[in-house]
């Protein structure tokens, strides 16, 4: 296995959560496609996978890498990892169905916190007193950047956001396995070839669940390909880099410096956009800075 250099995934994390702050921008696109929640998210999925295919297929023949064996405990990582994700995304949605879903957005951002304990729990891998502290004021950071709840505390919202954000985390985890079971294969290999999986388990899943949920949805999809294939491209690129960060890194570190991606959306609201950056939102970027400086100490 080709060895890496040691701040790689930093570098790779940080190009996975600019790429995805754009795919954001560009899903305001899937507005106009007139799309159910299931069948924008099936989209991101079923136009990312031939790309990811695509490449995972032309990197191995280009290094002279065979096709790795894809054991049962893999594909069991990228199946559960696939879906908790998928899972993940319609809580998320359903949140903005809440009046006082900003509690529930809040309640996802401990998501870091879930997954450095899933680490230690499902793969054995734990961050240290120095990675806590980071992970810590990195969410004291994000709670800052969140918008306060209007009309008080939402338990229902509350309950959501804490799901989506331990769905989401141990989806991270799940893709960190997924891409061990594949060593020794060069680290960018096994990211690529986990993508690949992943994206193929979600398109198939996706698409049969439409079919049978809802009817005339995937006809939808196909029709609307030329607002959507953007959206997949961007999903599937900043998928890639997560994978790749996953492979290099414990998931809880690659997580917590993501965090970043908030502190890009709000950069590209106020550079793109034109709208103000308040005080209390100064103080919640300049935390979260604090906290990607103590987390890749500690990933060291």
């Amino acid at each position: 296995m080709t060895d890496a250099p040691a701040h790689l995934w930093v570098w790779v994390t940080l190009f996975a959560a600019a790429v995805q702050t754009i795919r954001f921008m560009l899903q305001k696109l899937l507005a106009g496609a007139q799309l159910s929640v299931g069948g924008a998210t099936f989209s991101r999925f079923l136009f990312g996978f031939p790309l990811a295919a695509a490449t995972a297929l032309g990197f191995l023949a280009a290094t002279n890498t065979p096709w790795p064996h894809l054991s049962g405990p893999f594909w069991g990582f990228v199946i559960a990892g696939g879906a908790a994700q998928v899972a993940a995304t319609f809580l998320t949605v359903a949140l903005f169905g809440l009046r006082n879903f900003a509690v529930g957005v809040a309640f996802t951002k401990t998501e870091t916190v879930q997954v450095a304990l899933f680490s230690a729990i499902i793969l054995g891998e734990f961050v240290g007193p120095i990675g806590w502290i980071g992970i810590a004021i990195g969410l004291a950071g994000v709670l800052f950047l969140t918008k306060p709840p209007e009309g008080g505390f939402n338990p229902r919202a509350a309950l959501y956001g804490v799901g989506a954000g331990a769905l989401f985390g141990l989806s991270s985890i799940f893709y960190r396995g997924a891409t061990l079971e594949l060593e020794p294969l060069d680290f960018f290999a096994r990211a690529i070839v986990a993508l690949a999986c992943a994206t193929f388990a979600q398109s198939l899943g996706m698409g049969l669940y439409l079919r049978l949920r809802e009817p005339g949805e995937l006809t939808r999809v196909f029709g609307a390909w030329r607002r959507t294939v953007l959206v997949g491209i961007t999903g599937v690129l900043g998928s890639a880099g997560w994978f790749t960060a996953f492979s290099l890194q414990n998931a809880a570190f690659v997580r917590a410096l993501g965090q970043v991606e908030i502190v890009f959306t709000l950069l590209a609201s106020a550079l793109v956009f034109h709208e103000r950056l308040h005080k209390r939102e100064g103080t919640g970027i300049a935390l979260v800075v604090v906290s990607l400086i103590v987390i890749v100490l500690a990933g060291r």
